[in-house]
């Protein structure tokens, strides 16, 4: 049934307004021309009309405030629920009625690969990944909210339509189940990638997979949730990396290519730390973000390299060191407190600078060291002034007691002036400093003692400080000759009577290399001492003939550590040090060794009760 129209009005019939009398001529003449005219009727009439008029106005505005305030727009629906005409809290729980509910009721999802006879279907919960509505974010943005303007309470009264709820989801742990459901499905996109190496830059391209559509998959879901259902069919195709050729190019042009072009320099007060691309390139990566790589520096890589250019709490001299077979200044360490976050800080923003503008200070406490990097390459140690080699027969104390003496004078360095001494730098032959037992002479006799066999170290640096041309300070022969030494020119040590020293006298440093290669049952162990430094000096070593023989006596013994002993004649010889100029023929000056050595007597053991032991294959020296 229609509704009918209503009935035309008849229009107004509008009687004519009667013109005012007009007042006589004489009447207007008695009048003041200075006497106001008075307001005519109709003006104020005009007035109260527009009055009226706003307040009438101004009263309905104000009850459409009333009645809009903070609600939804008449007419809305969120993700087809009505809120329209709902104050904003009612909105919101309406919205939480309905929605709340669903984020506990998982929802079936079936992959199916193009081709595959069987799919694959999955259990998701909106919960596990996440998905939820922002109640108050929906809400707002269908418009509810109290305002005074006039297009609210426009809007209120008009733009009322069906808006989408605000949806939130946790894209790792959807990404994550994502996987969980096609896996084996299909290839996943290869993103390109950025790596840093001592040799530089290297980068792989991106390749596109078969996998099922991220940005497709979190829609539909949602959908299926705000739709309340309890299923949703996903496909797998064709799926493009998210680092692609231009993000790899542009990554590599921007960052890893200035990154790995020049050193950076840290500045720590006033030492320089250098780190060198090769050095720093383990720091470095490049991980994708919002479809970019973006740059990372791992921070406690980079605290490594800084804590081995430095010293944590004392500061560490420079010194010199043999490095393949050439000695190189190793720097000075200042005594550094820095924090790793402000080095890092520092270090990054220096990456993309111009090469001559990568160095930067860094805010930290340093305690300069004393013996600087300077101070190190000054001693001028640039070459191998003289070298000795002495030989050993097997023992198994020998090796231990020699290789350890090796290992506490090796890398020994001597500054101009500065005195060398075996027992101060070998230390007490003890067990705990790394000694056993073995063979040493004493009051002319062998007896088992700690540090057997240091005497060959002792007599090897002797050789190698004699043809360095340094300041012979106090050495003592053995009593009786050893014949695998050089006559007349070895030395023997006893902790902490004997000892061999000696003074570099140069005005340059010198580095003492001891090394030893230790016996076997089949060869000789060998020792090696060098002396490096600037070479000042051509050494020649002239031997007399020997003279002054004296035989040896026989000395019989019943003591419990008596060894028995085959002896032979002491003599005396002389060794002369002639020194001349390195590279010249003349003759600078002439330096005297005289040796007396005492026979070593025949010793025989008597020991009612026990077999004599056989004679030694031993050093009969420590």
């Amino acid at each position: 049934m229609s509704a009918s129209k209503p009935p035309k009005q008849p229009k107004p019939t509008a009687k004519p307004t009667p013109k005012p009398k007009s007042q006589p001529k004489s009447q207007q003449k008695s009048q003041p021309k200075s006497q106001p005219k008075s307001e005519r009727p109709g003006g104020r009439a005009v007035v109260a009309v527009v009055v009226a008029l706003v307040v009438l106005v101004t009263g309905g505005y104000a009850a459409a405030w009333a009645v809009a305030g903070d609600k939804v727009p008449l007419g809305t629906t969120i993700s087809g629920v009505d809120v329209g005409g709902l104050s904003r809290d009612e909105a919101v729980a309406r919205l939480a009625e309905v929605f709340e509910d669903r984020t506990g009721k998982p929802i079936e999802v079936t992959v199916a690969k193009s081709g595959s006879s069987r799919d694959r279907s999955a259990k998701v919960d909106p919960a596990d990944v996440g998905m939820q509505v922002d109640l108050i974010a929906s809400v707002d943005a269908a418009g509810a909210g109290a305002s005074w303007h006039p297009r609210r309470q426009w809007d209120y009264f008009t733009a009322g339509d069906d808006v989408d709820a605000v949806v939130t989801v946790d894209e790792e742990r959807l990404a994550a189940k994502l996987d969980e459901i096609s896996e084996g499905l299909g290839t996943p996109p290869k993103d390109g990638t950025v790596v840093f190496s001592g040799d530089g830059v290297q980068t792989t391209k991106p390749a596109p997979g078969v996998a099922v559509d991220r940005d497709a998959a979190r829609v539909a879901l949602t959908d299926a949730f705000l739709a309340g259902e309890d299923s949703v069919e996903l496909q797998v195709g064709p799926a493009e990396p998210d680092i692609d050729t231009e993000d790899v190019a542009e990554a590599v042009e921007t960052f890893a290519n200035p990154a790995m072009a020049n050193p950076v320099v840290l500045v720590f007060g006033k030492n320089d730390v250098r780190l060198r691309p090769r050095d720093y390139a383990p720091a470095l990566s490049m991980k994708p973000q919002d479809g970019r790589l973006v740059p990372e520096v791992d921070t406690k890589v980079l605290t490594r390299l800084v804590e081995d250019a430095t010293s944590a709490g004392k500061p560490v001299d420079a010194s010199v060191r043999l490095v393949r077979g050439k000695p190189k200044v190793v720097p000075a360490k200042p005594g550094v407190t820095f924090d790793p976050a402000e080095v890092t800080r520092v270090f990054t923003g220096l990456l993309t600078a111009p090469k001559d503008a990568r160095r930067a200070e860094v805010a930290a406490k340093v305690t300069d060291a004393a013996f600087t990097t300077d101070d190190a390459k000054a001693l001028k140690i640039t070459e191998k002034v003289s070298e000795f080699q002495t030989f050993y027969p097997h023992a198994d104390y020998r090796n231990v007691n020699i290789g350890r003496a090796a290992e506490l004078i090796d890398g020994t360095l001597l500054k101009p002036g500065e005195e060398f001494s075996l027992n101060k730098t070998v230390g007490e032959r003890t067990a705990e400093n790394g000694f056993t037992s073995g063979y040493i002479i004493s009051n002319g006799i062998l007896r088992k003692d700690l540090g057997g066999g240091v005497s060959q170290m002792a007599t090897t640096v002797f050789n190698a400080m004699f043809f360095a041309g340094l300041e012979d300070v106090q050495h003592k022969p053995h009593s009786f000759y050893i014949d695998r030494y050089p006559v007349g020119r070895e030395a023997t040590v006893a902790w902490p009577t004997v000892d061999l020293r000696f003074r570099n006298n140069t005005p340059y440093g010198v580095l003492v290399s001891a090394k030893v290669k230790p016996s076997s049952y089949s060869s000789q162990g060998v020792v090696t001492v060098q002396m490096w430094s600037t070479k000042i000096w051509d050494i020649e070593s002239v031997t007399s003939e020997r003279y002054a023989f004296k035989p040896p006596a026989t000395r019989t013994l019943d003591t419990p550590d008596c060894e028995p002993f085959t002896g032979y004649s002491g003599f005396q010889v002389d060794v002369t040090r002639v020194f001349r100029k390195a590279g010249s023929a003349q003759v600078e000056r002439r330096e005297k060794f005289h040796t007396v050595y005492t026979p070593a007597d025949t010793v025989r053991c008597e020991k009612p009760e026990a077999k004599p032991k056989p004679k030694p294959d031993a050093d009969p020296a420590e």
